[in-house]
């Protein structure tokens, strides 16, 4: 039998899952949690075999909690399950630790797939992923990530640019200054301007 625990904040994501996983006759629903603190505090005392990991949730995110599962309890495998199909995010999950990658709209055949798969010990990334992933590694650094456009409010948030003072300098809406900050958080996987800051220096984006 299989036991799979969910860390996911979406009550309507569980009991989706919760229907598929009744279905089968040897995976089982070992656990569910709400954010991090939850799935961290029980996971000494109920270890599944297969964790699917929500990325975006509160407190800890998808990505520090996948890097201190695998460390702490290298025995658990890994299934990033999100609405992120951003490629550096799929990157960063894997670079944690985990051995599957999945879109929350992947059909009940796939999910249960996957689940057999990194059980057994081997990666699963759902196809189109792994196709972007494999056309992906021979674009340039700032191709991969960031948008022509994205990359000039990049390049002026590291010089301290606001957004009104973004939004006058290249004649667009504070608004749309605001939606392409927000997609560049997403994207490079920080949380506020300074995790974008060093995102852009480290990655050679500015």
């Amino acid at each position: 039998m299989i036991k799979v625990a969910i860390a996911d904040d979406h009550f309507i994501v569980i009991n989706g899952i919760q229907k598929i996983l009744s279905e089968t006759t040897d995976i089982v629903l070992a656990g569910t949690y709400k954010n991090g603190d939850q799935l961290l505090e029980a996971l000494p005392k109920e270890q599944p075999d297969v964790l699917l990991l929500d990325i975006q949730m509160p407190g800890k995110n998808g990505i520090e909690l996948a890097g201190i599962v695998s460390k702490k309890f290298p025995s658990i495998k890994i299934i990033a399950l999100t609405n992120v199909d951003v490629l550096v995010q799929v990157k960063k999950m894997l670079k944690q630790g985990c051995m599957g990658y999945l879109l929350k709209d992947v059909d009940p055949d796939t999910l249960t797939k996957a689940i057999y798969t990194v059980y057994s010990g081997e990666q699963f990334i759902y196809e189109e992923l792994k196709k972007q992933l494999i056309s992906n590694f021979s674009a340039p650094p700032s191709e991969k990530l960031i948008t022509r456009r994205e990359k000039e409010i990049l390049q002026l948030i590291t010089e301290e640019y606001t957004n009104p003072e973004i939004a006058e300098k290249l004649h667009i809406s504070p608004h749309t200054v605001e939606n392409h900050r927000n997609h560049l958080l997403q994207k490079l996987g920080v949380k506020n301007t300074a995790g974008l800051v060093k995102a852009a220096i480290e990655q050679g984006l500015v």
